[in-house]
């Protein structure tokens, strides 16, 4: 043994090399090197024989912790903290509610009387009465401006509309064709044409109306109705509903009256007599509506009403010119010869 020479550096590496076991340094511990098919042996031994470990046995001993939701609230601290809670909402609430409605107060509101009862056309001064009506807008989705209304025409050549131009080009004064022995409600005072009973006296609107005119109507007039008149009915004029004959409007002229049939039922019992049909005769002369307005029966209604549908008018005309519609009575007279 004391012949042994101690090798050096390079002579170690050489013997680790040789010796198979070249990564054990850098593993810092040696390994057994099986063959491969040792562990293929055991790997499927592993797989269908597993290894029979021996029962986990508890070592460590449970250490009491004490229950901190067990502990008794204090009703004093819960008071205390819910009243001042509840006070400093309530102030809040004071404070911000009062300095609202003195804001609310200090602001200048305006506003403007608005008539709101039914108006009704004051009688014509001749004996006849006639109807009619007119409206307008411009499909806005405010009111029409509350304003003054515009000159009376028999023709109006401009229809009313809200003032937004100064100085056009054609000047040539807005009208509505409306009698002129009717009185209209009217406030000359008010700076703009509009509805005289509207409600929007801030905002330049012409109504949710159509075809020009201010208005919910449509035709260029003023209103609610249909035609270049006022208010509501049709075909112009005021006084609500459809013109009638007379006070310048002519009735209209029947061009083809077709005969009534007579029923099974009425002539097998020789039932005869006269049926009153109420109808409107529109602009262009056609039938619109017809009703019943005295009955016969046992079928005879339903066959007038059938005839009065096939009728054809020249329609009525307003001043000798202009067509209108008008409401009128026919009389189905049903006779056995």
């Amino acid at each position: 043994m004391e012949n042994e020479t101690p090798m050096s550096d390079t002579e170690s590496q050489a013997a680790a090399l040789t010796s198979g076991h070249e990564f054990d340094g850098f593993l810092g511990k040696a390994f057994e090197e099986k063959p491969i098919w040792t562990g293929l042996y055991e790997s499927i031994r592993d797989v269908f024989f597993p290894p029979h470990l021996p029962p986990l046995e508890l070592t460590s001993t449970p250490i009491p912790v004490p229950d901190r939701m067990a502990v008794k609230p204090n009703p004093l601290a819960i008071g205390i903290a819910s009243a001042v809670n509840i006070s400093i909402l309530l102030l809040l609430i004071f404070f911000v509610g009062k300095k609202i409605i003195e804001t609310v107060n200090e602001r200048k509101l305006s506003a403007t009387n608005v008539d709101v009862s039914v108006w009704q056309p004051k009688a014509p001064k001749g004996s006849d009465s006639n109807g009619g009506g007119g409206g307008g807008g411009e499909h806005s989705i405010v009111d029409p401006i509350k304003g003054r209304l515009p000159k009376i025409e028999k023709n109006p050549i401009a229809p009313p509309q809200v003032e937004t131009v100064d100085k056009p080009k054609l000047a040539v004064d807005p009208a509505i064709n409306v009698q002129t022995n009717i009185q209209l409600p009217d406030n000359p005072t008010l700076p703009t044409l509009g509805v005289t009973k509207s409600p929007n006296v801030s905002v330049i609107s012409g109504g949710q109306g159509s075809g020009s005119g201010i208005g919910t109507g449509s035709g260029g007039g003023i209103g609610s109705g249909n035609g270049d008149g006022y208010g509501p009915g049709t075909g112009g004029g005021a006084g609500g509903g459809l013109y009638h004959v007379g006070n310048g409007v002519s009735g209209p002229v029947p061009l083809n009256q077709v005969e009534a049939e007579f029923s099974d039922e009425a002539r097998r019992a020789k039932y005869q007599g006269v049926v009153v049909v109420s109808l409107i005769v529109d602009a262009q002369g056609n039938p619109q509506n017809p009703r019943v307005v005295r009955a016969l029966g046992m079928g005879l209604d339903e066959k007038a009403l059938e005839a009065v549908r096939k009728y054809k008018f020249k329609p009525a005309m307003k001043d000798g010119h202009i067509p209108v519609p008008v409401m009128i009575q026919v009389e189905i007279d049903f006779r056995l010869y």
